[in-house]
């Protein structure tokens, strides 16, 4: 039976947080608010934890799950050959709504699908989800919905699609937009926008003026 904890009152953020994160180190799914809709996250270093996450939403590993951490230092853990202008992107959009798509340590002992060597991560701007990455470490994190449907704004909307296949639900209330991240690819000498989404080209281009845009 899941468990829903409102965050905004201040005695079930406790219990919920510390809920939460005994679910995510049990290798369960919980569901937590963003700055941009609300996700579905699990421990992601357990393959089996995330294979549950993407079974939950009904998406193949074709369509591997972004990494949420809740500081930037965590990168220097997860990623290998992060350019300047990388970092740079860091520093004027996180935590924020960029996720960055780089290249992960081949030593790195996680599955979070068909990857081809590299993870999209990203620093959310939400007190409740930082408070959470910070006590676990990095999660698979994805939309909270089954795929094809909207991303919900809100927990109930979670709730209503993913039920029991999750056992804590965070309750912040109404996420502050419903415009997914920006995703640019770094990988690459010159940054590429694979999808516009809360930060725009022109914005992302004051810091990496030579950006290209996807097709």
């Amino acid at each position: 039976m899941a468990r829903r904890y409102d965050t905004n009152d201040a005695t079930d953020r406790v219990t919920g947080l510390r809920e939460a994160a005994s679910a995510v180190r049990r290798g369960e799914l919980v569901v937590l608010p963003t700055d941009t809709v609300y996700g579905i996250g699990a421990d992601a270093f357990s393959a089996e934890a995330v294979a549950d996450l993407l079974e939950a939403k009904g998406r193949g590993r074709n369509m591997p799950t972004p990494v949420l951490i809740g500081s930037p230092n965590t990168l220097h853990g997860l990623v290998t050959d992060f350019s300047e202008l990388a970092w740079e992107l860091v520093d004027a959009f996180w935590p924020g709504a960029l996720t960055l798509v780089a290249k992960h340590q081949p030593s790195l002992q996680w599955d979070l699908g068909d990857t081809r060597g590299t993870v999209a991560v990203r620093m959310p701007l939400h007190p409740v989800a930082i408070e959470l990455l910070t006590e676990v470490g990095p999660m698979a994190v994805s939309s909270a919905n089954l795929t094809g449907h909207p991303a919900p704004e809100n927990c109930d909307a979670a709730q209503e699609m993913l039920g029991d296949s999750v056992s804590v639900y965070l309750d912040g209330g109404p996420t502050p937009g419903n415009v997914p991240s920006s995703i640019v690819d770094v990988t690459r000498e010159v940054p590429l926008l694979l999808r516009a989404g809360a930060i725009s080209a022109e914005e992302l281009r004051k810091v990496v003026p030579d950006l290209e845009v996807a097709n």
